[in-house]
């Protein structure tokens, strides 16, 4: 595909469609791990530790091979037509129109319930260290310094992102050091700890190899975010190059910065002390003597609040941009301002995350939280399930149609087994919810959020008449 020179940024590429390409590689690396290190990471991991015990290890392992998946099946997909809010769109293409509006809206919904709670988590905190100001006061100046980057230059977006996440990165990685340290008896009086803390209390798996399976859903709110690759594939240099080594270099540290500090935090602190009341690595090291570890966090997951919500924002906004582009949602959503940016789509996502944020203040307990990742864990694995799915037909549409496989750029390896492992693997984790009186919530929730938006199509959004498009032709991208 051609890329054409824009007239809205002299000198800056842009997709067919007037989206500009404004993101590097590492932009795209560390936007990804943005949306997956969020404060759902640093508190939502306790709540998975105090229902599986040190066995929680082996579900982040299953979550970490999901998303090895997904994003494989994401990369052939994106690096042969890489679109802005891509999997709305291959979606519509590949699967059906139908489907695409239902979860094009479910996932839109989801980041609009889910980056308010992140907001009010980084107002919290603010309000901690200075009690004066009220938090919802907080979270709205949060919510206005995201708006105002989404509005910007999507460059100035993934600086944004870059840095942010590399501060949480950073923040892990001491947290690794220190567990390594106090594991292997340097620090603290108990000496080497061996085996007392993952077998001690009541063995690797106290409450059941079920309760792996049972935590599964905020497993995958915990690596959601990954996905938002696909939707920054459109708005990135060089697509064909720096999306596979995005996905490679993502998932090999999704795994050590997700599996390796678990591991080492199941290790050296009793998982009955796990929970939501704080940040569970805060309360391991503090547990050392490191009195310093619970301020230090919470500026972690601040930053973590505010990073994730930057790329949720993001993640919706392109969502329901390609909605309104498909003919799924009003055509006025889909303008673009004079910075290629999706204005009125990004002014609707933080309007609707600005009417959460004044209901949450009502509310901050931490089973509405729990809900909150449950039913984003719900919404997520239904895009991922998209996408693998979008890929399987992808791929088979063009054996029927005669194009020679081999000319694809990136191809996801091991097909179709690892497509299908990848998609039915999410369909046994999202039927294993109604099993958790803790998590089922977000099946009643989820369902109709998915369901409702696909009615309403069948009946009367087909009728309207899609935006315009910008579809590349396969002919153009393959050798038949």
């Amino acid at each position: 595909m051609s890329v054409r020179e824009s007239n809205l940024s002299p000198g800056v590429p842009t997709t067919g469609d007037g989206l500009q390409r404004g993101l590097k590689s590492r932009h795209l690396q560390l936007i990804a791990l943005g949306g997956i290190i969020g404060s759902g990471y640093f508190l939502g991991t306790g709540y998975v530790i105090d229902s599986a015990g040190p066995a929680a290890t082996l579900a982040y392992l299953l979550g970490g091979l999901i998303v090895l998946c997904v994003m494989l099946c994401m990369g052939e997909l994106a690096v042969a037509i890489p679109i802005s809010s891509s999997f709305v769109t291959y979606a519509n293409d590949f699967i059906s129109p139908t489907w695409a509006c239902g979860m094009g809206w479910s996932y839109w919904l989801t980041w609009v319930f889910y980056v308010p709670a992140e907001m009010i988590a980084a107002g919290i905190i603010m309000n901690n260290f200075f009690p004066a100001v009220d938090t919802l006061y907080w979270a709205i100046g949060f919510g206005l310094i995201i708006t105002i980057i989404n509005l910007s230059y999507v460059g100035t977006f993934g600086e944004m992102e870059f840095w942010l996440a590399i501060i949480k990165i950073m923040a892990i990685i001491m947290f690794v050091v220190l567990a390594v340290l106090i594991f292997l008896g340097v620090i603290g009086a108990e000496g080497f700890k061996g085996t007392t803390y993952l077998t001690g209390d009541g063995g690797f798996a106290p409450k059941g190899s079920w309760a792996i399976l049972l935590t599964m859903v905020i497993i995958l709110v915990n690596f959601q975010g990954s996905e938002i690759i696909g939707l920054a594939a459109g708005e990135s240099k060089e697509p064909e190059k720096t999306i596979p080594t995005a996905i490679k270099h993502v998932t090999w540290r999704i795994i050590a910065l997700y599996i390796v500090p678990l591991f080492l935090l199941v290790s050296i602190f009793p998982w009955g002390k796990a929970g939501l009341e704080e940040s569970v690595f805060a309360a391991a090291l503090n547990s050392y003597g490191f009195k310093w570890a619970g301020g230090l966090f919470s500026f972690v997951v601040l930053t973590a609040a505010i990073s994730c919500s930057n790329s949720g924002l993001y993640g919706c906004t392109r969502a329901v941009y390609a909605l309104a582009r498909e003919g799924m949602a009003p055509r006025f959503l889909g303008k673009l301002n004079k910075n290629g940016v999706p204005q009125n789509a990004t002014l609707l996502s933080i309007a609707g995350c600005w009417i959460c944020v004044l209901a949450y203040t009502f509310d901050t307990s931490e089973i509405v939280f729990t809900y909150l990742l449950a039913l984003s864990g719900f919404s997520g694995a239904i895009a991922w399930i998209s996408i693998c799915w979008s890929q399987l037909n992808f791929r088979r549409k063009l054996e029927r149609e005669g194009f020679d496989i081999s000319t694809l750029k990136y191809r996801t390896p091991f097909f179709p087994y690892l497509t299908h492992f990848a998609i039915w693997v999410q369909v046994a984790c999202l039927a294993v919810i109604a099993f958790n009186p803790d998590l089922r919530i977000s099946v009643y929730i989820g369902l109709p959020l998915l369901l409702l938006p696909m009615a309403w199509y069948k009946l009367w959004g087909y009728k309207l008449k899609p935006g315009t498009v910008n579809r590349i032709k396969y002919e153009d991208v393959f050798v038949k």
